[in-house]
């Protein structure tokens, strides 16, 4: 058996962190409506869950576009010289990122759920 490669330890590392932060998000936002928001606890799990996939589709979303046109964007930047630290790569990694946070809070809202429900 071949070990992993360091490429796709790197992004699986990306993509956890993100969940990790976004699992660890989840109790404290649903804490956070039922104290501050009044919702009832299971409605307060169900909010999370559709925050995080808010998030997750948006992140999809955005690593699309990077893909399909970071390239356009990075020649059109340097044609008008107009360097703003934007590049394809980067852009692709905070998707990678801010989806892994969607895609944690979509995981653990459920459990939240179940326990307090």
């Amino acid at each position: 058996m071949s070990p992993v490669p360091s490429a796709v330890r790197d992004r699986g590392r990306l993509v956890a962190g993100g969940a990790a932060v976004g699992a660890v998000a989840t109790p404290v936002l649903v804490i956070g409506l039922v104290a501050v928001g009044g919702f009832a606890p299971l409605s307060a799990a169900e909010t999370a869950f559709a925050f995080g996939g808010l998030w997750f589709g948006l992140a999809l979303l955005g690593w699309a576009g990077s893909v399909a046109s970071g390239r356009a964007i990075e020649a059109a930047q340097e044609h008008l010289d107009a360097d703003s630290g934007w590049t394809e790569r980067r852009s692709r990694r905070a998707m990678a990122r801010i989806g892994g946070f969607g895609a944690g809070m979509m995981l653990v809202a459920p459990i939240v759920g179940t326990a307090v429900g």
